[in-house]
């Protein structure tokens, strides 16, 4: 038997890769004359050294758990779904009609019809595209990256000419009612007496993430439909042997995915901005392609990937404001190194840890 144990895949490959982008990107970093240690140093102090940097962090994350999850459900159907970041457009465009269209008198009764309303528009956003592929034969890939740009333009559209503030030449919405702010990190600090940055976008879309990587491991690894789908993505032959009817779980599956990258817009319209800008998604739904590759497509390697990402992401910027020799560009190189070594590279690790652990069998044996 070859199978490497469960954490060894989950937890020890995805760090040795991690160490390894790292390492490179050291030397990326000493080439341009500055100091690893240094620029690690400033990252690491950046992204988790105070309440500020600790709330950019667990909100780039969160934007990163959505759209990571998103990516992870469709594959256990083997759909790989690069629309996440049309899905999340979409999604925040549902939040945002939500949030206008009645003046809420709280936050806690916008909040679950602006989830509906997030849900609903991400998951009728990926419903077209798994229609194509399940009736028609298109390419699940294909259709969703144009997806992508499509969701784009049409919001530009409604944002320049029917959804803008009157007066205004900004191409966003009007500021949503009072009564549909989050509350904010600061806010809920201080319910039980702490003190956390007031500035930091942190808000209360982060449990909701995290109620969602619970959610979809139970829907996964827990529910007849789960274990339909992923025995769909295991042998589309055997699971239409079985009676799985593979339109149901291809269309089921790309709406879940759908739904749940929809729901990036309650952290990025509804929490951070509190109206509808151009774009709210900033690339959030490609980083998640990244954060499921790391995480096995598990809730559990998401929700660690996603937070891995945010530190990236925080430290990054702070990083090439106390660095001027690193630009974002450089930063940018740094984040490919860390999906490179954990996504493309991954067998170059993966082989030898087998290898060893085979020989630990034997030796054992």
């Amino acid at each position: 038997m070859n199978k490497l144990p469960k954490w060894v895949d989950i937890a020890l490959i995805p760090f040795i890769n991690l160490v390894l982008a790292l390492v490179v990107s050291g030397l990326v970093v000493l080439f341009i004359g500055e100091s690893p240690f240094e620029a690690l140093s400033i990252m690491v102090n950046g992204a988790v050294g105070s309440s500020y940097g600790w709330g950019y962090t667990l909100y780039y994350a969160t934007n990163f758990i959505f759209t990571g999850l998103a990516v992870s459900v469709a594959f256990q159907a083997r759909l790989f779904n690069i629309g996440g970041e049309g899905q999340a457009l979409i999604g925040g465009l549902g939040v945002a009609l939500t949030c206008l269209a009645v003046p809420w008198p709280h936050w806690s009764l916008a909040l679950p019809f602006a989830i509906l309303g997030g849900a609903a528009f991400g998951a009728a956003w990926a419903a077209i595209p798994a229609y194509l592929q399940a009736k028609r034969g298109s390419h699940i890939v294909i259709t969703t990256i144009m997806f992508n740009y499509i969701a784009a333009t049409l919001l530009v559209y409604l944002l320049v000419n029917v959804l803008k503030k009157k007066g205004s030449m900004a191409p966003e919405t009007a500021r949503f009612p009072e009564g549909a702010f989050l509350p904010s990190a600061y806010d809920m600090a201080g319910w039980i007496g702490l003190k956390f940055s007031k500035s930091a976008p942190l808000n209360i879309t982060f449990f909701i993430a995290l109620i969602c990587c619970v959610l979809v491991y139970l829907l996964i690894w827990r529910t007849r439909l789960g274990y339909q789908i992923r025995a769909f993505g295991h042998s589309e032959p055997a699971a239409r042997y079985a009676g799985i009817p593979p339109v149901r779980i291809t269309m089921i599956t790309m709406m879940i995915s759908g739904a749940l990258a929809g729901l990036m817009g309650i952290n990025a319209v509804m929490g951070e901005a509190e109206r509808l800008v151009i774009d709210s998604v900033q690339g959030a739904g490609f980083v998640g392609i990244a954060v499921a590759l790391m995480g096995r497509s598990h809730p559990a390697g998401v929700l660690v990937a996603g937070l891995l990402f945010g530190m990236l992401y925080q430290g990054g910027g702070e990083l090439e404001f106390e660095i001027p020799a690193v630009s974002r560009d450089m930063i940018l190189v740094i984040q490919g190194l860390v999906i490179l070594f954990t996504g493309a590279l991954d067998n170059m690790i993966r082989m030898p840890v087998e290898r060893l652990f085979l020989r630990l069998r034997k030796g054992a044996a």
